[in-house]
């Protein structure tokens, strides 16, 4: 069986899928009962009082992680307080929102941004993604997953008001009465029921000393644990989105099956659980560490899980392969190559702002906290480098014994050279150094996404993003929102979002739905080289060969370490076309002026200068916050997006055609530009560049298979060769 935009289902998928839905209508009919085990409350209790702490995470449980947090982080106790006090007013930061509020009681179908409020039915009749019916699903969800909760239960630990402990046990009573089992929009996804599960295992141990957490309740709320588990093993994500969705519901059921061992079912759980996680780790974790849906967010929430998996593993004793530690390494390994000099990861695919446990606040671009935790887990000294300073989630996943092990490490940035290639998940990363001042670009040629679906990934093949003096200049435009209105969705996952060559006006692929593609070309990388004087890699992709005159676009950067990049952008084939030559900025100010020259003026008076030389006339203009056709937007978090401005060199000309441009980094984007000038070929395209102040020319020759920089000659291997 074959869906548009999705692979074809395996036999044992097809099977998996028929039992399912055999089990949404047995639900529906009744012919399922779906209350959970009432029996053996008391010896739950008890065996949760004396047993529960050893087996879950020794920072959450130990009676030194508050005063060590009040001592070394004073900073991060105040902000878990103040989301404690804002919860207890019923006013809730979620995604990229700040104070929603759900209604007294929390009204837990609605979404306060629409103000639309999901039916309550059986869950398997809700289409989650219909704005019309339930609004924006991923603000209910993240509401849902009650990791709110969690912060409510830190604060118990930091300061002993029992206030906090009091509003876990109101919104938790609240939340059972108002979702009965597989009724309602907060069943219809299992991975947000795995979610909530991890929230409550927290919840249940940062407030099991406190006297509101009742025999009852806690009976209760482990009943409810059961039910939760036994939803995400009936409708595991084996044939729908098998990526976080997947990974996100193993590691809810090796919770459940690891820290509840006298529930019904908990030994398959956890077997069942960590056996789908060290698969997942080959599957969705390439072997150069690249996530496989082309997404540095979902990449984040892949790292969470297993880094929580590892450590529940570790503190009970659990089996698990080396394998899924190298790959885990190998993950972070990749993001601390394309981490922004600045700190900040670039945005590359989708994210959607959330967290697994989000144990501090954390921005969508900030992984400090995981390279922090990697840092006391590995003893690696790269990933202290990373974190800066010790942080928060430590301290609440490792505990003291954590903390010793990250102030152990001696931070140092990684021993790998700076400029990498990824050739398995496809990114070329060309940096000058470690130094946070530093320049770097990534240079994306790989595929559109995972082979599954794409669903995650962005149409922005040969797109680049470059820092300047340790500031993103040029970055990716991010995701904005899901389903909220579909021309947001899409524009923000199109090519004209990403710095690269739009051709007709035409995207590299077109959207089939929300998390789907009629098609997913992929860019090919022709040739890598780096050298001590400049890296260069060629690639291609053919997304445009269905344009007339089929149309291929190859992309060729240099990177002079003496500090500035060419780009040759090739367009192959013939009639007449559109072409933009685009590139999206983060919110600073950039102008151009009449000879093509744009400046981009970063923090701290460094900027970024670009010229493109073509052998035909092009037009330059810079937008922002142009809403039709919707451009110059960028959105640093889900839900929230703002104008930045977009730089477009546009011409309708025949094709082939050559556009050589250059990046040049300086430290007074108020000076003249350098007196550079273009050499052509007999062609009369551009093959090189003179730059008369510094004496020195960069050269390709026609073919592409040769470039040289002045006192320097090297070849780039033709095909495969270099790569």
């Amino acid at each position: 069986m074959r869906h548009r935009g999705l692979r074809p289902m395996s036999i044992d998928e097809l099977v998996c899928r028929g039992r399912q839905e055999a089990s949404k209508w047995l639900e529906r009919t009744g012919a399922i009962k779906r209350n959970g085990p009432r029996r053996r409350r008391a010896v739950d209790v008890d065996r949760f009082h004396a047993f529960g702490p050893c087996r879950f995470f020794e920072g959450a449980v130990s009676e030194r992680t508050p005063r060590l947090l009040i001592g070394r982080m004073p900073a991060a106790r105040d902000e878990v307080v103040n989301v404690a006090e804002a919860v207890c007013r019923g006013s809730f930061d979620l995604l990229g929102y700040s104070g929603l509020c759900f209604g007294e009681p929390v009204d837990w179908h609605l979404d306060p941004v629409s103000g639309r409020r999901a039916p309550l039915v059986h869950w398997s009749r809700i289409a989650p993604l219909d704005r019309t019916l339930v609004g924006d699903h991923k603000v209910v969800w993240e509401l849902n997953r009650h990791q709110w909760i969690v912060r409510l239960g830190q604060a118990y630990r930091l300061t002993g008001d029992l206030r906090y402990a009091r509003a876990f046990a109101a919104n938790i009573r609240q939340w059972m009465d108002a979702n009965p089992r597989g009724i309602g929009i907060n069943w219809a996804s299992s991975l947000e029921v795995a979610l909530r599960l991890i929230s409550w295992c927290w919840s249940l141990h940062l407030f099991r000393e406190s006297p509101v957490l009742s025999p009852d309740l806690l009976a209760e709320m482990l009943e409810g644990i059961w039910a939760h588990a036994a939803h995400i093993e009936r409708y595991l994500s084996h044939y729908f989105s098998p990526n976080t969705h997947l990974t996100g519901e193993a590691l809810g059921l090796f919770y459940a099956g690891l820290l509840f061992p006298d529930l019904p079912r908990s030994a398959r759980w956890r077997t069942l659980g960590s056996r789908i996680l060290v698969d997942q780790s080959e599957r969705q974790i390439h072997p150069d560490g690249v996530y496989f849906e082309q997404s540095t967010g979902y990449a984040r929430y892949t790292l969470e899980i297993y880094l929580h998996f590892l450590i529940l593993g570790a503190r009970n004793a659990w089996p698990i392969p080396p394998v899924v530690s190298e790959r885990v390494g190998r993950m972070l390994d990749f993001l601390l190559a394309v981490r922004f000099p600045d700190g900040s990861m670039p945005q590359i695919g989708d994210a959607d702002s959330g967290s697994l446990v989000p144990l501090a606040r954390r921005s969508q671009d900030d992984f400090r906290g995981v390279f922090a935790t990697a840092a006391a887990l590995f003893g690696r000294a790269d990933f202290a480098w990373a974190a800066g300073a010790a942080t928060p989630e430590i301290l609440w996943l490792l505990g003291p014994e954590g903390l010793r092990a990250f102030d152990a490490v001696r931070p140092a940035p990684p021993a790998s050279t700076p400029s990498r290639l990824f050739a398995d998940g496809g990114y070329v990363v060309t940096r000058s150094g470690w130094e946070p001042d530093g320049h770097q670009l990534i240079f994306d040629v790989g595929p559109l996404g995972c082979r599954v679906s794409g669903g995650h990934g962005h149409a922005d093949l040969l797109s680049v993003q470059c820092a300047v003096f340790g500031q993103p200049y040029l970055v990716d435009a991010g995701t904005c929102c899901y389903t909220a209105d579909s021309t947001s969705r899409d524009f923000f996952r199109s090519t004209a979002a990403h710095s690269t060559v739009v051709v007709d006006g035409e995207p590299q692929a077109a959207p089939a739905a929300p998390f789907q593609w009629r098609e997913r070309p992929s860019a090919r990388l022709r040739a890598w080289r780096s050298t001590p004087e400049f890296d260069f890699a060629d690639a291609d992709h053919r997304a445009y060969l269905r344009l007339p005159g089929a149309v291929v676009h190859r992309r060729r950067v240099l990177f002079v370490r003496a500090g500035y990049w060419v780009l040759a952008d090739d367009l192959e084939g013939s009639g007449e076309h559109a072409v933009e030559l685009r590139f999206q900025f983060a919110p600073i100010e950039v102008d151009v002026d009449s000879t093509l020259w744009a400046r981009a003026r970063g923090r701290g008076g460094t900027g970024l200068l670009i010229r493109p030389f073509a052998s035909v006339d092009l037009r330059a203009s810079v937008h922002s916050g142009d809403v039709a056709p919707m451009q110059g937007w960028i959105s640093a978090e889900y839900g929230r997006r703002q104008p930045a401005p977009v730089l477009v060199y546009s011409v309708v000309t025949r094709a082939p055609l050559r556009i050589m441009t250059l990046l040049w980094p300086t430290s007074d984007p108020h000076a003249t530009a350098a007196s550079v000038a273009p050499l052509f070929g007999e062609d009369t395209m551009p093959v090189g560049l003179v730059f008369e102040d510094i004496g020195e020319s960069v050269c390709f020759d026609d073919l592409g298979v040769r470039l040289s920089i002045t006192g320097v000659s090297a070849p780039a291997a033709k095909g495969s060769e270099g790569v």
